[in-house]
């Protein structure tokens, strides 16, 4: 059976690396949210985030403007794996892919199926993300007792749920439409892509034509967010694996560390601040809560796991070399851990209930930390490659012949 070579450029190793630290960033922000708004402290530290700069409170300008810029990189990160990364090669991506699928789709179908017809329906695409910063914070803590490839398998899955949340948020999470100004949105986007085409490289022209685009999408009812991703594959982009030149590269580096330590922290601080009354614990156990938390620590594994068994199965993908079943149903509790897009889904979906809001969040972290409690656990005991230790550096991919 041939092998196939796959190595990780030094640019997704920086992402892994930065993607990691900024998991336990996020995990002491949430904490120091939490604390600070049950303190005496509390309604002054909620306050805050609501007082008004440039005619918009700062929470808005948090998860409307600078998670943008999150998805910016999101969409530079999706686009740099379609290149020349794990789903360049559609052999290596199909994998990831299914599983993400699966991952999407049944934690999505539990939720509707214990809220459908009621009016926590809209909360069924709470637990369809993975947090990449969370779930490689925790394989970071196992060292080399997982497999490398584990690594790349799962951030390339997690890249692929919050392509998914981004289109359920294009779709069901936006507003009445302003047509004029979606019409604004999309002909930038066209002059940009137009530039692209003609070889400008000038990264600015890209930065000033996105603050633009932004500005018309916040108009027009579909979350400004999207901006991000759109200005992402205006970018021009090198189909050389380590082009430093290209002006995609080049941004997704500059952004890596201030989102993971600037954006992401904020957005945590801002969005966790929930204050644990009798009303919130009573609506954990609703049919809303019960559906985020099954749908992230049940749903999430058994998607994943049972996407890809098919797939395997039925000869559409192959196992990477180092891996077996009993990793990817790790790789699938890790998947459960939902926070950042999950929390960020939940302000869409009950944007006038205040209260729906923080149960949803509260049940959101309580998945979270035992998804990531139970996948650490599984994977430490269970976890160990079948094959002799590989450096992160290289991975073998094993495939049969056509």
């Amino acid at each position: 059976m041939p092998i196939i070579e796959i190595r990780l450029s030094p640019t997704f190793k920086r992402f892994l690396l930065s993607e990691q630290a900024s998991g336990v960033l996020l995990l002491v922000c949430t904490v120091v949210s939490l604390i600070l708004a049950n303190s005496p402290l509390g309604h002054a530290y909620l306050h805050a985030w609501h007082v008004k700069v440039a005619g918009l409170p700062v929470e808005v300008w948090v998860n409307d403007g600078l998670m943008a810029v999150f998805f910016l990189l999101i969409g530079l990160e999706l686009k740099r794996e379609l290149y020349v990364g794990e789903l360049s090669n559609l052999r290596h991506a199909l994998l990831p892919i299914v599983a993400a699928l699966g991952g999407i789709v049944v934690p999505a179908t539990i939720h509707f199926t214990f809220n459908n017809g009621t009016a926590t329906q809209p909360g069924m695409g709470i637990p369809m993300a993975t947090d990449i910063a969370f779930a490689l914070g925790v394989l970071a803590l196992l060292g080399n007792r997982v497999p490398g490839s584990l690594k790349v398998f799962l951030a390339a899955l997690a890249v692929i749920d919050d392509l998914g949340a981004i289109v359920v948020i294009a779709l069901f999470y936006s507003g009445a439409l302003a047509w004029s100004y979606l019409g604004a949105t999309l002909a930038i986007l066209v002059v940009l892509l137009m530039f692209n085409r003609w070889g400008i490289r000038a990264l600015w022209t890209y930065l000033l034509g996105g603050i633009a685009m932004w500005f018309c999408m916040f108009q027009s009812g579909v979350h400004a967010t999207i901006a991000g991703v759109l200005l992402a594959f205006a970018i021009p982009f090198t189909e050389k694996s380590e082009d430093e030149t290209s002006p995609s590269h080049r941004l997704e580096r500059w952004l890596q560390r201030p989102v993971a330590f600037g954006i992401m922290p904020l957005f945590a601080l801002a969005n966790t601040g929930i204050v644990i009354e009798q009303g919130v614990l009573a609506l954990i156990s609703s049919a809303n809560g019960v559906g985020i938390f099954v749908g992230l620590f049940i749903g999430k594994p058994v998607g994943i796991v049972l996407a890809s068994i098919a797939a395997v199965l039925l000869g559409i993908c192959r196992m990477p070399l180092d891996l077996n079943w009993k990793h990817l149903l790790g790789a699938g509790l890790l998947g459960g851990i939902g926070f950042t897009m999950s929390i960020f889904i939940t302000n869409l979906a009950f944007p006038d209930n205040a209260l729906i809001v923080s149960a949803s969040k509260m049940t959101i972290l309580l998945a979270s930390l035992t998804a990531g409690t139970v996948g650490f656990l599984w994977l430490k005991f269970f976890g160990q490659p079948d094959v002799a230790d590989r450096d992160l550096e290289t991975m073998d991919y094993v495939t049969t012949s056509p």
